[in-house]
Order: structure tokens, then sequence, then C-alpha cells
């Protein structure tokens, strides 16, 4: 397989350097957090002459390592390693397997020639500890899985092949070592049971139940749907015959989230320019990974690119709501009756934002008006923006919507300022 660069990640560890924080990588388990750090990134360092004796690397899940488990020895060996007033460069990765680790990296801190980076793949590491113990002094960069395009590079020709597959098997990075579909398939689902499912029933002490597995099917199967815990409770015992709290499935679902498995997506009202509590969206990290919990049978299309591009705009760091519109309609007495309409997704970042609909085809009239309704109900100045399956050259239509096709979205980073 041709290297991936992920130069974005990347340049944004350089333009890092020297901060005086914390690096922190975070992300779900094997999406390629520690390469990125130990291959390319290290690799960075030394094409801009950093001496090789002056990157101090250690992967902490390695079993010849174990004994820098303990925080002190740890300590030890890092201060024995920094021998001069240069620069240092400290990469630690899975530094939360470390006992006592925030104490340790607080220590790091107080060296003026140590730059620190790790890696975790819980997202407890981050939000309880790392912001509590290090009250501003950590500096977050969450990876994700290989992008749409960072696959499309993967492809040297037969490109039209990409986005089926992308479809199909996500972005994990070892998906794309293997040269057989079945290979991929079996890979994901081990993945999925072996790894993450393991470390979440070994972590929260959950062995015997299997309710977590079935919650993730759930979720798997309405991906893009709105719900909340009372309707996943609900579909627990009409759809699987058992009973089951929502105190219990709220767990379960920080669970998910706390593993990067799953992000949910909140709604916003629009008009009234508030968070509405419930219900909510989620979305799975990976397509690929959400395939392989539905033994890849429900291929549906228009959610898979929904959640592709929830996830695009995740990687591309904006803040990412399901908005809701509501408006007056009328019935088929004539009476008015108040509707809610729904914006896919409203993007924000910094001074800018985006209301986006995604449309898996756009092939007559009624189509092209249910999907930019909401949007025209919509009275500020932000961007209006449909994304559709179909390829198509960017255009604006009559009612000012930019209207681009799902691949242009993703090879593009600047799409959205077309």
């Amino acid at each position: 397989m041709r290297e991936v660069s992920r130069k974005d990640y990347v340049d944004w560890l350089d333009r890092k350097q020297g901060n005086g924080l914390i690096k922190i990588i975070t992300g779900v388990r094997r999406c390629g957090k520690s390469y990125l750090l130990f291959t390319l990134f290290r690799r960075h360092l030394a094409e801009k002459g950093v001496a090789a004796d002056h990157i101090i690397a250690l992967a902490l899940d390695d079993y010849d390592n174990r004994q820098y488990l303990e925080a002190d020895e740890l300590y030890r060996f890092v201060r024995s390693m920094v021998t001069d007033t240069e620069k240092y460069y400290v990469l630690l990765d899975e530094i939360q397997l470390v006992s006592g680790f925030e104490a340790v990296l607080n220590g790091f801190l107080h060296w003026p020639n140590v730059d620190v980076y790790v890696t975790g793949s819980n997202s407890r590491f981050l939000s309880s500890d790392i912001v509590t113990e290090f009250r501003g002094r950590g500096d977050e960069i969450r990876v994700y899985p290989f992008s749409f395009a960072e696959v499309y590079g993967i492809f040297e020709d037969e490109k039209q092949r990409v986005w089926p597959a992308y479809c199909r098997f996500g972005g994990m990075p070892l998906v794309w070592s293997a040269d057989r579909n079945e290979d991929r398939e079996q890979y994901l689902k081990n993945l999925f049971s072996q790894v993450y499912l393991a470390d979440i029933i070994g972590r929260h002490d959950l062995r015997g139940k299997s309710e977590i597995g079935d919650l993730v099917n759930i979720l798997a199967s309405s991906v893009g749907s709105l719900t909340n815990p009372l309707r996943l409770t609900n579909t627990f015992k009409s759809e699987l015959g058992r009973d089951i709290s929502q105190n219990t499935v709220n767990a379960y679902i920080e669970y998910l989230t706390d593993s990067f498995l799953v992000s949910r997506a909140n709604r916003y009202d629009v008009k009234g320019l508030k968070y509405i509590s419930s219900p909510l969206k989620y979305y799975f990290t990976d397509v690929g990974l959400r395939n392989a919990r539905l033994n890849f049978r429900q291929q549906d299309e228009s959610h898979i690119m929904e959640n592709i591009i929830y996830n695009e705009l995740q990687r591309r760091r904006y803040s990412v709501d399901v908005g809701s519109v509501t408006v007056n309609a009328k019935k088929a007495d004539g009476k008015s009756v108040r509707k809610q309409l729904e914006v896919d997704f409203i993007a924000n970042r910094g001074d800018k934002r985006y209301y986006i609909q995604s449309a898996l085809e756009l092939s007559t009239k009624d189509k092209w008006e249910q999907e930019e309704r909401s949007l025209l109900c919509i009275s500020d100045s932000f961007k209006k923006i449909i994304i559709q399956r179909n390829s198509v050259e960017p255009w604006y239509n009559n009612h000012g919507v930019l209207c681009i096709s799902v691949e242009d979205f993703l090879l593009h980073q600047d799409s959205l300022d077309w």
C-alpha cells in the first residue's frame, strides 16, 4: 500500500512545536495515531535537523517497555536521556497506561528544553484527567481514520471504484493493506469485537453482559436517525424482548463515545437560537466499523453518505450540529399546524457557519424542493449548501444555494467556500 502522508496532522503538530503545552493526540484505537507520531512526525523532525538522540520515543503498550508504566520509572528514564540544553522531543504512545501519568506530564512542563507529545485512545484520558490536571496546559488533536481523499490517493487507477469501496470499508488504515474484500470484512469484524468491545467490557467490568453489543447494533442500524435513551430502551423491549433501563443505555453510550467509536450530534433550533436536548443523532467514527457490526448487510447509501459527510466536517475541525427549523404548514383540511423541518448539518468554525443538506439523488423537482425547503426557511445570511451523490459541476441555483457533488466536497478542503 502506498504510504498516506497524513500531511494535515503532521503540519498541525509542526505548528504546535515549542508552545509550552503537552500535545495530546487522541482518537479511536488503530486509526493511525502511533504511526503518525513515531513514523511520520519523527521523520519530519529528522528532516528538520533534529538529532536522533534528541527524540525520546516510547511505546508504552510494548511489553519491552513495561517498567515505564510506573510513573517514577518513566520520569527517571526521560530525565536520564536529557543531557544538554538543546531541545528534546518526547514522544509517548498510549500514555494512559501509566499509573499517575498526570503528575509525570506536569513535571515535564517544568523542563524548558523538553517538548512533549502523547497519544491516548480513551476520551476520558482527555476530558476527565488531562483537562482537570493540566488546566489549560494541554493541546489536543483528534486523529480520525483515513479520509475519503486519503483513500482516493491510494488508488493509482480506477478512481471510480473509490466511493463504493469507501462506503463499504471506511478508512481504518490496515483495511487498505488487505487485497481481498473478505479479508477487509473479517479484519473490521475482529477489530470491533476483539479490540473495541473487549476493551470496553474489560474496563467497565461488563463481562457476561451482551447489552453493549446489542446497543451497538441498534445504533448501527439507525445511524443518522433521531433517537434518545427512551427510544433505545423501547427498541430493546420491542425488538429483542429485553428490559434495560435508560440509565444503563446512557452509560453504554458514554462508553462508546469515550472510546471514540460513536459521536453524538446535538439538535439546534435555528430560529429559536437554542439547543434541543432530545432527541439527537449518533454517527460512527468509521463507516466500515459500522458496516462490520451489521455483517455488511445494511448498505443504505443515503445514511452512509450522511455519516461520511459528518465525519469529514469533524475532521476539518468544524463544530457540527443537527438543525431544526419550525415552520407553519397547512393540513389537508386547511388548518395551520407547526412543523419541524430538518437541516442535516450546521457546521461552525470561527465566524463561519454553513447549513448543509445531504442528498443521495435530486432527480425530480419535488426532491429538490424537499431538500432545500428547510434551507430557504432560514433567514440569516450564512451559506446554504446541498451535497449530492451525483457527479456535477459546482453551481448555485436560483435561490443562492450551492450545489456540489459529495466527491468534490470530500476531495477539496475549501469546497464549502466555492
